[in-house]
């Protein structure tokens, strides 16, 4: 009898041993899964928020927002999450590219604030991505900002996602970021942009050297490349400092793959580097998406505050209606002057290591 009792207890060890075995087992795949670039080559490495508390993680479908992080921009990184988190209950998850020198500080910054407990990815971007497609003239590189190339690569980034939404620096979002992400793409189109011609912000502009709105103000019509292209000249170009990304159709139209030839075109044969709007990452996105991308609504894009009189153009009652506000231009809310600061300071987030303080609050106090 014992020793029946004795062989059962030996099978009930060995099936409880195999029973923990194949829950190991099943974990390493989950996990696997989780990590699904683990082991991956790619343009950039990434690392995962380290202060997520589980009990206020928000459900539901997860919407993906890349955006970039400049040493010298953070509080603008941190100003435009703080906006995006606190108008909308969706469960946004935002995956910041940056520098390798940048990551401590804007961990820092992120976790021991109130956006504590946000979702977010760091990845690293690595400008040697860009040889051989930025041109070697002294001062074009002087102007070039790797980062700002970060929007070509949205399904590397985004490996898993779908669909997804890219966010310049120097926003702000008044409305509920899944309204945006909800909007409707056309058949086809891989992204959507706000046209420079809709009613909301070319009211009261004025054009000049580095403000245009057609295509002729960024590409040189008269490159054999271009004119082989047939696009006419006075089409309305479109900013791409908000982007609603089809990543199924990107991927299936290899349009990083497009962006990256005009690139490396542009370097040989200069359409671009000398055009009146002085932009490198639009040219090449106005030629792939010529007559084939969406419209955003123009009240989640409403741009130019940046610009020389942006407080004339619009009204204080126009601004808070805004869903989305975008101080492209050269005054920007943290700088010294720039139209409706006070709409930007209200998401601004004081800088914990005391490294980044804004230009105008600083000459204050």
């Amino acid at each position: 009898m014992k020793r029946v009792n004795l062989i059962i207890l030996v099978l009930l060890a060995v099936a409880f041993l195999i029973i923990v075995e194949r829950n190991l087992l099943n974990l390493s795949d989950i996990l696997h899964l989780e990590n699904p670039d683990a082991g991956i080559v790619l343009p950039f490495e990434s690392e995962v928020s380290p202060d997520l508390r589980l009990e206020t993680v928000r459900k539901g479908e997860e919407i993906p927002v890349l955006i970039t992080a400049a040493e010298e921009r953070l509080g603008a990184v941190v100003a435009a999450m703080n906006s995006v988190y606190q108008n909308s209950k969706a469960n946004v998850v935002f995956t910041i590219v940056t520098l390798n020198d940048t990551v401590d500080h804007l961990n820092e910054w992120l976790t021991k604030t109130r956006l504590k407990n946000v979702k977010y990815k760091i990845v690293i971007f690595k400008p040697e991505l860009l040889k051989g497609k930025i041109s070697k003239d002294p001062q074009t590189l002087e102007a070039v900002k790797p980062l700002t190339f970060a929007r070509y690569y949205l399904p590397a980034y985004l490996p898993e996602a779908e669909k997804a939404i890219y966010l310049d620096d120097d926003i702000i979002v008044q409305g509920d970021i899944q309204e945006l992400y909800e909007s409707n793409l056309k058949p086809g189109h891989a992204a959507a942009f706000s046209d420079d011609c809709d009613s909301a912000s070319s009211k009261g502009f004025v054009r000049g050297a580095g403000n245009q709105n057609s295509y002729i103000g960024f590409l040189d019509f008269k490159k054999d490349a271009i004119k082989k292209l047939s696009m006419r000249a006075n089409t309305c170009s479109f900013n791409p400092g908000v982007i609603i990304a089809n990543l199924t159709e990107w991927r299936n139209q290899n349009v990083t793959q497009q962006l990256e030839h005009w690139m490396e075109l542009n370097t040989q044969e200069d359409l671009y580097s000398n055009s009146l709007a002085e932009s490198i990452t639009t040219p090449p996105l106005l030629i792939v998406f010529y007559k084939r991308h969406s419209m955003i609504d123009p009240m989640w894009h409403v741009r130019h505050l940046g610009s020389t009189g942006a407080g004339n153009r619009y009204s204080p009652q126009f601004v808070r209606a805004a869903k989305l506000l975008h101080w492209n231009g050269h005054y920007k809310p943290w700088g010294r002057t720039s139209s409706f600061s006070d709409v930007w300071d209200k998401w601004f987030i004081p800088d914990p290591t005391g490294k980044f303080n804004p230009v105008r609050q600083h000459a204050e106090d």
